[in-house]
């Protein structure tokens, strides 16, 4: 990696229980650490995959957190069981959210209405335990919206993480006092340029930054890694990229970024 910092940085989405981790998820946070980042947000799909986020955060004292949910493409997996086992993992002291869930309509991995049933589900046990919700959308924004109105008033706080909508969208998000998680889509010349004119709507105490690893590899990284996985480490060119378009220092982006997170996440 050609790029360092020092900057205080907390990377809010991570899914290091995937298994390209498997094998050198130590080197991994080191790398993480030697760049800056204080902490990371091990993010949960499934109830089996939140069970291994929490089970990671106790290798690594107090440097990861996770989140317990049920992802849309998952969805069909969400019945009362399921929640009873999330209800449980979020007792876990380093749960710190209920996610990832919402609806993806792009994939469609499970049907519409069982996707529905499973946000909604999700966002009543977020509210009962009054936690914080990590959130994802992907083409389907208006059903998406219209649960989230439902509950927002009974939530404490929410992240749509990984942005990637229009600005209609995060208009949307932004009156409902959502926070933003911004990942190397970002950094995507091809796909994710159009963030760089509305990015600036954003609130600087509602921003986040998160890679999504192993996904979503910036692709300003230079010279272009041999492996296609993203890690956490990166998360500091996700950082240059935002700073430029905000006109704004990284120094200063990394510091309030990472303020959001710690107060959001209750770190």
């Amino acid at each position: 990696m050609s790029k360092t910092h020092q900057y205080p940085l907390i990377d809010i989405g991570a899914n290091l229980s995937h298994n390209s981790f498997t094998d050198d998820l130590e080197q991994v946070i080191e790398e993480a650490m030697k760049v800056g980042i204080e902490h990371i947000s091990v993010t949960g799909t499934s109830v089996d995959e939140s069970r291994k986020a929490s089970l990671l955060t106790e290798n690594y004292d107090g440097f990861l957190s996770s989140t317990a949910g049920i992802h849309p493409h998952e969805a069909e997996t969400c019945g009362d069981d399921a929640l009873t086992d999330l209800q449980t993992l979020a007792n876990h002291a380093a749960v710190k959210a209920i996610g990832e869930t919402g609806l993806d309509y792009f994939r469609d991995f499970s049907p519409r209405e069982k996707q529905r049933e499973a946000f909604a589900a999700q966002m009543s046990l977020a509210c009962e335990l009054q936690m914080p919700v990590f959130l994802h959308q992907r083409d389907g924004h208006q059903d998406f919206i219209d649960i989230l109105r439902q509950y927002r008033n009974s939530l404490p706080r929410g992240v749509v993480h990984c942005f990637t909508g229009t600005r209609e969208e995060l208009e949307d998000y932004l009156e409902l006092d959502m926070h933003i998680g911004i990942t190397g889509w970002i950094c995507d010349e091809r796909r994710g340029h159009h963030l760089h004119d509305f990015i600036q709507l954003i609130p600087e105490n509602r921003l986040m930054l998160e890679t999504d690893s192993p996904y979503l590899l910036p692709r300003t990284i230079t010279p272009k890694p041999t492996s296609r996985r993203n890690i956490p480490a990166n998360l500091v060119f996700v950082l240059q990229t935002v700073a430029e378009c905000l006109n704004k220092s990284e120094k200063s982006i990394a510091e309030s970024t990472t303020m959001n997170a710690r107060d959001f996440f209750n770190l």
